[in-house]
């Protein structure tokens, strides 16, 4: 029985997860969930994440009982804040200042099913990042590309204009682009063996 018996389906729009994934040469499919991504603002960010990408997955319908399915959620915290996607250009425009010049910190938590049995395993993974100083221009013709706005934070790391803002990063870099692998795949693996195990 290879690794793959049991089919992954990736719960997330997300162009980037489905990159990251294919990297891995995972064979998966692809569902769009429709979860609310509204938390207490007091939670700590790991526990935002974590309840954000357990609740995507949950809300995945219909789906085959024997699958896994992977849902993720990222958000980038700054001063106690959290930054999700901005909800237009203005407030993409006022991330991306409140940013320039200083440390800020990504999460990503993960979620991972199996249906069928209710075996899971979930994770999180938290990367420093440094943001040179940006001029009002850079900002303002990033912000006019739209590539800001369907991003935590308001910027990608990966393949995009918003990875000249970076300077250095501390942690897992594929964290900052939306799935931490290292550890995710761990976890992945392990559900399979399991899932297999009691089959």
């Amino acid at each position: 029985m290879n690794r793959q018996s049991i089919p992954l389906i990736l719960v997330s729009a997300s162009p980037r997860r489905r990159r990251l994934l294919e990297q891995l040469g995972l064979s998966f499919q692809v569902l769009n969930g429709n979860a609310d991504e509204n938390v207490d603002p007091d939670l700590p960010p790991q526990d935002h994440v974590s309840l954000v990408a357990e609740r995507k997955v949950r809300s995945a319908t219909p789906v085959p009982p024997n699958t896994i399915l992977l849902g993720a959620d990222t958000i980038v915290a700054y001063n106690g804040m959290i930054l999700n996607k901005p909800s237009g250009p203005k407030e993409a425009a006022d991330m991306l200042a409140m940013l320039s010049g200083n440390c800020h910190e990504v999460y990503t938590g993960y979620y991972l099913l199996n249906p069928m049995t209710q075996i899971y395993r979930r994770g999180w993974e938290r990367t420093e990042v440094w943001f040179r100083k940006l001029d009002k221009d850079e900002i303002r013709d990033y912000v006019a590309s739209g590539s800001p706005l369907d991003k935590a934070g308001a910027y990608g790391i990966q393949d995009d204009f918003g990875a000249v803002f970076v300077e250095k990063i501390r942690g897992c870099y594929y964290n900052v682009v939306g799935l931490p692998l290292s550890r995710m795949y761990v976890d992945l693996m392990d559900l399979w063996k399991e899932i297999r195990d009691v089959e």
